[in-house]
């Protein structure tokens, strides 16, 4: 059985049997009155309770979310022994009381339909009204605006949420659900571009892209040099430690090339029969090599629901620049760039305002 942490997320086919049924189990002890539940989510918002045996097949494809609670009467869940859930024989999490606080009700865990398949996410996000406010907020509601959201689990990062919904609301955007994507240059030439911290102010900034665009508010990375590293998805609970202590071994192991091919075709597999766009921020210090090839994958994808956005940070500035990147605009409508070559102290709100500037047109190509 795997032991999974708070902010965990993955494909839960990779975990368990999703045409048979499944066995959730929790238990909880302390000192209060303790009811655990499990509870569908339909379209509609409403909620209904299930038996803690069921089988996918049995929902309707209206249902949206499957969530796993648990609410205490008369106490704190911060006052809890001991918490532990767990799905099969496949994962389980524990907690105890020091993972919360004057919560009166959590949600343990989540099952989510993304792009057609069955996803888990280990929410242990807690609720202090109780069941009414978990329901609430997890039902029938506004959707939640993202300053909100990053109060609620970056807060680090709520300065940023302002200038992002004053883009978008210029933009009409505040309504449109799309995966996003970052890719991120990882060649020689970037070296001080991690030391001194650029790259992961690169990640701080796009991840709100994705918490507002994306259903599970999860950032699809990539690491590229001569080849090319797919990461674990960035997310409010991880994105601080999204560029690894290790980078330079990393960088070691990609490459110290600029082979974007690789590791576009890697995105165009991904995203390959979405249901929903796909927003990719593509970041580079340079030209790439194998320039043809580019130009093809990038002709080849615009039947696809992927738009590439790609930033230059520093290859003006070096003498090298951007190659085929300059020439895109007007030639491919699925892919814009501009150069950003001190991305440190450009202003929050020019950076979202440059980087949704295309998204709009290319999103009204594809309706």
């Amino acid at each position: 059985m795997t032991e999974i942490q708070r902010g965990f997320r993955g494909p839960l086919s990779s975990y368990a049997d999703v045409t048979q049924p499944i066995t959730a189990q929790m238990s909880v002890s302390g000192p209060g009155k303790y009811k655990c539940q499990c509870w569908s989510i339909d379209e509609s918002g409403l909620s209904s309770e299930h038996a803690l045996t069921f089988s996918l097949a049995d929902f309707p494809p209206t249902t949206s979310r499957i969530l796993f609670t648990v609410c205490v009467d008369g106490g704190m869940m911060g006052e809890i022994s001991s918490l532990t859930f767990s799905l099969g024989q496949a994962l389980t999490l524990s907690m105890t009381g020091q993972d919360f606080g004057s919560e009166r009700a959590i949600i343990l865990s989540e099952l989510y339909r993304k792009n057609g398949e069955w996803r888990i996410s280990a929410t242990a996000s807690g609720f202090n009204g109780g069941l009414d406010e978990l329901l609430m907020k997890s039902g029938a509601r506004p959707k939640v605006s993202l300053e909100k959201k990053l109060e609620h689990g970056a807060p680090k990062l709520v300065s940023l949420a302002k200038p992002l919904t004053v883009e978008l609301r210029k933009r009409n955007l505040q309504e449109i659900t799309a995966r996003v994507a970052l890719v991120l240059d990882s060649s020689r030439s970037m070296f001080q571009r991690y030391a001194n911290g650029t790259v992961q102010e690169i990640v701080n900034k796009t991840l709100p892209l994705a918490v507002q665009f994306d259903d599970d508010g999860e950032l699809d990375c990539w690491f590229y040099g001569t080849t090319c590293r797919r990461m674990p998805g960035v997310n409010m609970s991880n994105y601080e430690r999204a560029v690894p202590e290790d980078w330079r071994g990393l960088m070691q192991e990609i490459g110290g090339q600029t082979n974007a091919a690789e590791v576009m075709q890697e995105i165009i597999a991904e995203y390959t029969g979405s249901k929903i766009p796909a927003y990719v921020l593509f970041i580079t210090d340079g030209g790439f090599t194998s320039e043809p090839r580019v130009r093809k994958l990038l002709t080849e994808a615009s039947s696809l629901p992927v738009f590439w956005q790609f930033v230059g940070i520093g290859g003006k500035l070096g003498g090298r620049g951007y190659g085929i990147l300059e020439k895109l605009k007007g030639i491919i409508g699925n892919a814009d760039f501009f150069t950003l070559d001190d991305f440190m102290t450009v202003n929050s709100g020019e950076l979202y305002g440059r980087l949704l500037d295309e998204f709009p047109h290319w999103l009204k190509t594809t309706a």
